[in-house]
């Protein structure tokens, strides 16, 4: 599935073989590179849009498969550690408000969660373009002042981010849960 924003085409990880199909972080599309080395685990390094994904040589006869997905999820976790900070950090100040508490936590298909005044974030969300990071940021901050989606709830969030609607519209069609 294909969704675009400000000319980048954001693609839906299909990761059965990663040399094949392109790995999103923040909305621009990864090459991946796996090589076996005589190394005792497994490495993964950034550069020049290409993921190189270093694996022991006593993986080459065996399906990687799980190895690799666990590298990418790995690598996804990581940068949200830092773009999830920015944004909950950007729209604190916007807001002038916060929740006691925030997390970084694989919740399925969704993007991300308020509950007791905790934010809780999909680390998948940095497949996306920063923008789109943002809104589910402050989609989840708007429900620190309403808990559901009544009129007061979009009223605050149409606020801050007038184009909300193609931000939903375009969670549905990655079949991600609002």
């Amino acid at each position: 599935m294909n969704i675009v924003k400000k000319n980048i085409t954001v693609k839906a990880p299909v990761r059965s073989n990663l040399e094949r199909h392109p790995v999103p972080v923040l909305g621009i599309d990864y090459k991946v590179k796996i090589e076996y080395r005589n190394i005792k685990i497994a490495e993964l390094d950034v550069e020049n849009k290409t993921i190189k994904i270093s694996l022991p040589n006593k993986y080459k006869k065996t399906s990687n498969t799980k190895i690799l997905d666990l590298a990418i999820e790995k690598m996804y976790e990581q940068i949200a550690k830092v773009e999830i900070e920015r944004a909950m950090e950007k729209v604190r100040i916007e807001l002038g408000f916060a929740p006691e508490d925030y997390e970084i936590k694989n919740i399925g298909k969704k993007l991300g969660f308020c509950e007791d005044n905790k934010i809780t974030v999909n680390p998948e969300v940095v497949m996306f373009h920063r923008d789109f990071i943002d809104y589910v940021v402050l989609h989840q901050y708007c429900h620190l002042k309403y808990k559901t989606h009544a009129k007061s709830f979009f009223k605050l969030l149409e606020k801050h981010e007038p184009n909300y609607k193609k931000f939903d519209t375009m969670i549905k069609e990655l079949n991600y849960i609002n």
